[in-house]
């Protein structure tokens, strides 16, 4: 008998406890920016209820942090963070579970990527709609710019419940660190929590901007390749950008609600 999921089935909130005590320093300011890192999504409307996932690799070890399935991106604190290994063991002390596909898809990338410290996917409604365009991202802003011939494309499988789709996934993102997944989202690859961030920050508002003008149905202008290759590598050039804005971004947490810190 199949059985249907209650509200009962899943913990309290209130059982989860302070791991800062548990851990060193460098996994807790890990846990304090990924779970910041989860509350911004949320914050600017690319969330989608519990149903995607942000990883953090912990330095030194080959285990990364994942989000308690069941709990929303407003809800993730640093101690509610799952830790996980890469052959999928959970090393945490959890009254949750991880998304399988999570697991799928984020222990293809940090098996892969040695420089790669932080996966971030979403299913935003922009960006689900430019995965179903055949056309991908355009180059038609300043903002789009920096996809130039930068953004991997990796084609729909099905849900990311079988492991032996890593290997493609991870052949598909090759070294980038911005990847489309057709017809479900979109994904970032950032050395840092920061950096996934602004990446997906704005590889978000180029979708959004691009079906923008899309919608208008007039023509639209795309500079010439040597342009865009040119705009690109001035924004390779200027790495800096996200650890410029992460400060504002947890002030800005902090004022709204700090709890991530917990």
């Amino acid at each position: 008998m199949v059985h249907l999921a209650t509200v009962d089935d899943f913990p309290s909130l209130d059982e989860i406890k302070s791991v800062k005590n548990q851990v060193s320093a460098e996994e807790w300011n890990t846990r304090v920016n990924l779970a910041a890192c989860y509350r911004l999504v949320d914050l600017y409307g690319m969330s989608d209820m519990t149903r995607t996932h942000i990883s953090a690799k912990l330095q030194g070890e080959e285990t990364f942090l994942l989000n308690p399935f069941g709990l929303m991106f407003n809800e993730i604190t640093a101690s509610s963070l799952i830790k996980v290994d890469i052959d999928g063991n959970i090393l945490s002390e959890s009254a949750y579970k991880i998304n399988p596909a999570g697991y799928t898809i984020h222990s293809a990338v940090h098996s892969a990527r040695e420089d790669v410290n932080c996966v971030l996917h979403t299913h935003s409604e922009a960006g689900m709609a430019i995965s179903a365009l055949e056309c991908g991202f355009l180059s038609i802003s300043q903002h789009a710019m920096r996809l130039h011939n930068r953004v991997a494309y990796h084609d729909y499988e099905g849900l990311a419940f079988e492991l032996d789709e890593r290997e493609r996934l991870a052949n598909d993102l090759g070294n980038h660190h911005n990847m489309v997944l057709r017809n479900h989202g979109l994904l970032t690859a950032g050395r840092t929590i920061d950096e996934a961030f602004s990446l997906m920050f704005y590889m978000e508002k180029c979708a959004r901007s691009q079906l923008k003008a899309m919608a208008t149905g007039a023509k639209l202008i795309i500079p010439s390749d040597e342009t865009c290759e040119y705009a690109a590598k001035q924004f390779d050039d200027n790495v800096n950008v996200s650890i410029r804005d992460w400060p504002g971004h947890l002030r800005r947490l902090d004022t709204i609600d700090g709890s991530f810190r917990r």
